[in-house]
């Protein structure tokens, strides 16, 4: 009478183990990459109805010639994954392209987003917005379409 598992039928599962391991870690990494990346899209975002009141009230995204900052408008420039966020302003109202970028910290997220940009813009004067790597702005270090929300793609 045998009792318990023979030699070849752990190694099997063993195997099968190994296999199931070598498929479901890399899609893991992604989606934590994918999950940090929407803290940017939620910090960026924040700034679409921002931008649209201040050029409503100011009639210009540069008024005096000193561009828009950050501070002037408010709200989270900072999170758990997210460095900072910044303004660019390039070109003239109400055809200038507006840009809301997001950084990556360097430490602390999956690595194959750190450091990298996150990039909301609009040439409309905020009318559309535009994500990730369909962005008209280049990014010096920009996120692998792989990690951008489906809006975005």
């Amino acid at each position: 009478m045998q009792q318990g598992f023979t030699l070849i039928e752990l190694m099997i599962v063993v195997a099968i183990i190994g296999i199931l391991a070598a498929v479901a870690i890399p899609s893991y990494q992604d989606y934590t990459a994918r999950a940090q990346v929407s803290e940017a899209v939620s910090l960026t975002s924040q700034y679409k109805v921002s931008m649209a009141e201040w050029y409503s009230d100011q009639g210009s995204y540069a008024p005096g010639g000193t561009a828009v900052a950050v501070t002037d408008i408010g709200g989270t420039t900072q999170g758990k994954y997210v460095q900072n966020v910044t303004f660019s302003v390039t070109g003239s109202d109400p055809t200038g392209t507006i840009s809301v970028i997001a950084t990556m910290k360097p430490t602390g997220v999956n690595s194959n987003i750190a450091s990298s940009e996150f990039i909301l813009t609009t040439e409309d004067g905020g009318r559309t917005w535009e994500c990730g790597g369909n962005s008209p702005v280049a990014a010096a270090n920009p996120l692998d379409s792989k990690y951008l929300p489906g809006t975005c793609k």
